[in-house]
């Protein structure tokens, strides 16, 4: 089976184009060895695409997923007034934050 080939090899101007878009400072020599690199992805992404895939089923997950999650169950937690002490800030037996978004009171 052939490894099919993209029709128009990126150029030094689309890697740099690139680079400046991902905001990454590289070098001449950078370059010229992103370009090399990017063509060998871009072509395996190509042989990808030509996998006969017509009845593989659509899937999100490759295994069958589970919920992992523990039980929700009540427990004993800290006393309040313990909670209250930690805070920076505390009002109405409640921790006191800063209003966000501008919000009202």
């Amino acid at each position: 089976m052939s490894t099919p080939s993209r029709k128009d090899p990126l150029s030094r101007q689309d890697i740099a184009h690139l680079a400046r878009l991902a905001r990454l400072a590289v070098t001449d020599e950078e370059l010229d060895l992103f370009a090399g690199q990017l063509e060998a992805v871009l072509d395996a992404v190509a042989h990808v695409g030509q996998a006969d895939v017509e009845d593989v089923p659509p899937t999100t997950h490759a295994v069958p997923m589970t919920n992992v999650m523990r039980p929700d169950v009540a427990r004993p937690s800290l006393p309040r007034e313990v909670v209250l002490a930690g805070a920076p800030a505390a009002e109405d037996d409640r921790i006191r934050v800063p209003r966000i978004l501008g919000e009202e009171a």
